[in-house]
């Protein structure tokens, strides 16, 4: 049995091992595929994995031995999902691998928001606390965070462990959902979209991307937040219109932004929230702890496992 995995870098850049698939047949490992060489790759390949490889829409017609494909990845809008369905191609995502990752970057965000941690560091690296006539200053405004209102949009593992931690640190937490219901047995307070923006100190985004949440937070919607609201993203960039977002952080309606994720990744040269002030960015690696990235590899193979056992699991165009 033939299995290749189309862009394998991010997940595996050598750290860990791909001995477990390796063990199900004749495993091909590519760093990183063009949509012009899928078609090739692919091959006559029954097994496929891919990453942020975009498929050309006709490629199960193209390649008509693919019978499973395996997403190195929660996400899956890449993938027609429904032609896959009509081919007889069965495709698995990753669920829940980075929930403890994300949940730390998260925090790590608004709390770099909160004490400025690298640029306090910065500048006593740079002499400036020996040249301090007093015994201690600070080059930004501070913020406790016990007693602020956080706000989660999408309550699934990760919103709820994000919610634990801001709750551990004295936070009061809403939270609102795909379910348009409180959860069942939870601790925090349920409520609707509006309300959330309205009474949150700090908003938290972790909602897969749909119709409903792209753009969700744009010029409307801040518009109903607070003043000095403090906002996180490490969810999907598409969530956030950018433009939107500088403007709030030029204007101070935003006090700070926290993002993990861009609209488009790599970041374009031209994006609006480059030079945007009180606005941290990562690039995309609140899920790239060898941890979670080893639980992302067990994931795939145990996907694997059970598709050929005929008990598939994690499918997402059943």
């Amino acid at each position: 049995m033939k299995i290749v995995i189309l862009d394998g870098y991010t997940t595996n850049p050598g750290d860990l091992s791909w001995d477990a698939l390796r063990a199900f047949g004749e495993l091909t490992v590519y760093d990183r595929t063009s949509t012009e060489d899928v078609t090739e790759r692919i091959g006559n390949a029954e097994i496929v994995y891919m990453n942020k490889t975009v498929l050309p829409a006709d490629i199960f017609d193209r390649c008509p031995s693919v019978r499973f494909l395996g997403l190195l990845s929660t996400g899956y809008n890449l993938v027609n999902l429904e032609y896959a369905k009509k081919k007889g191609v069965t495709v698995c995502n990753i669920p829940a691998y980075s929930t403890a990752s994300v949940a730390q970057m998260t925090i790590s965000l608004l709390l770099e928001i909160c004490f400025r941690v690298g640029d306090h560091s910065q500048s006593v690296q740079k002499g400036a606390w020996v040249r301090s006539q007093d015994f201690c200053y600070w080059n930004t405004p501070l913020l406790e965070l016990a007693g602020k209102t956080i706000g989660i949009v999408g309550f699934g593992a990760i919103g709820q462990a994000v919610a634990d931690i801001a709750a551990a640190l004295g936070m009061q937490v809403l939270y609102t959902n795909r379910r348009c219901a409180p959860l069942p047995g939870s601790r925090y307070t349920y409520t609707d979209l509006e309300t959330l923006f309205r009474r949150s100190d700090v908003i938290s985004l972790h909602a897969p991307l749909t119709a409903e949440t792209e753009n969700l937070i744009r010029k409307e919607t801040i518009d109903k937040m607070k003043d000095g609201v403090i906002l996180l993203n490490t969810s999907r960039g598409a969530a956030v219109c950018e433009t939107d977002l500088r403007s709030a952080l030029e204007s101070g309606k935003i006090r700070g932004a926290g993002l993990d994720v861009c609209a488009q990744e790599p970041m374009p040269a031209d994006s609006p929230l480059l030079g945007a002030p009180n606005c941290f960015i990562t690039p995309h690696i609140a899920w790239a702890t060898p941890e979670a990235r080893a639980r992302l590899i067990h994931i795939a193979t145990e996907n694997l496992r059970a598709y050929l056992e005929g008990n598939a699991i994690n499918v997402v165009n059943r």
